[in-house]
């Protein structure tokens, strides 16, 4: 088994419930406007669509844990992935771009330490780095968004803390796109799906980058423009070649399946499409085979 995959077999992994994140209505009514979402989601309606998401991931065999409700952390908190990184040796523990999460890092460290996963060290200011500009392309090669959620110190301080295993950092410069306000990580833009395949938006990768990945072997799935809001590009491989994405993302669904790939479809509208979240933000994975 091991952390430094985006495609193996998911073994463990982490989630947050809808009903844990979003708490409740009232709460929901409150902070979505300041958190940027882009509508208020339902909680009846988020709590049936995290259900059946959750659902799919249990079908897949593997252990799933959960971070509990906490006070010190917001609705973003659904979205695990950004708060740490899985490490062959612990997790490294983010530290949040967007103001609204800084409290999530340590709320997910002590939930680690409770499940006797070790921590191998901690992004400190003034660095910041979230897990959402992390990908790994190969075992011993982990691509690293430059973005507005994640600066160059952090990916320095990450840098320092895996290099030790092995571990390769490639820094991928990010475009402006929509602003600081804007939730756009390196995965909003790239989903490796096997060793050889990967979903990509290519119009807002860097051509460099692009090109490393296709010497690096990949076929590339190419995200459509009118899928891109969608979500198309954020796909969650539960196994290689084994797609989870939101519905609604119909031609790239078909290039996936025309790649190879099995795809499962989850309703994502409250969970997902509203606070700028696929299924690879709403996990943090653990292991994979």
């Amino acid at each position: 088994m091991s952390a430094h995959s985006e495609y193996g077999k998911l073994k463990s992994i982490f989630i947050k419930t809808a009903t844990a994140a979003f708490i409740n209505q009232p709460h929901i009514e409150k902070h979505w406007e300041p958190l940027n979402y882009l509508g208020e989601p339902i909680m009846q309606t988020a709590v049936e669509e995290y259900t059946a998401f959750e659902t799919i991931l249990k079908e897949q065999g593997a252990t799933i844990l959960h971070f509990p409700e906490d006070a010190s952390v917001n609705m973003d908190s659904i979205y695990c992935r950004d708060a740490a990184i899985a490490t062959n040796k612990g997790m490294i523990i983010c530290n949040m771009g967007k103001a609204g999460r800084v409290n999530e890092p340590a709320a997910e460290a002590r939930a680690f330490e409770q499940a006797g996963i070790p921590i191998l060290g901690t992004i400190m200011p003034p660095g910041t780095l979230e897990g959402g500009d992390v990908a790994w392309i190969d075992e011993n090669t982990l691509a690293v968004g430059h973005t507005y959620r994640t600066n160059e110190e952090g990916i320095r301080q990450l840098t320092k803390l895996i290099t030790p295993l092995g571990v390769t950092v490639i820094t991928v410069p990010m475009p402006h796109y929509r602003g600081p306000s804007d939730v756009f990580h390196l995965m909003s833009v790239l989903s490796p799906v096997d060793y050889n395949l990967a979903v990509v938006y290519s119009p807002l990768i860097p051509i460099v980058f692009r090109n490393d990945l296709i010497a690096r072997g990949f076929a590339l799935v190419e995200v459509p423009e009118a899928e891109f809001d969608s979500m198309g590009c954020n796909v969650l491989a539960l196994a290689p070649r084994v797609c989870l994405m939101v519905k609604g993302n119909p031609k790239t669904k078909a290039a996936l399946e025309q790649a190879g790939c099995k795809v499962i479809e989850y309703e994502g509208a409250e969970i997902s499409v509203k606070g700028g979240g696929g299924p690879t933000c709403l996990t943090r994975p653990i292991s994979r085979a």
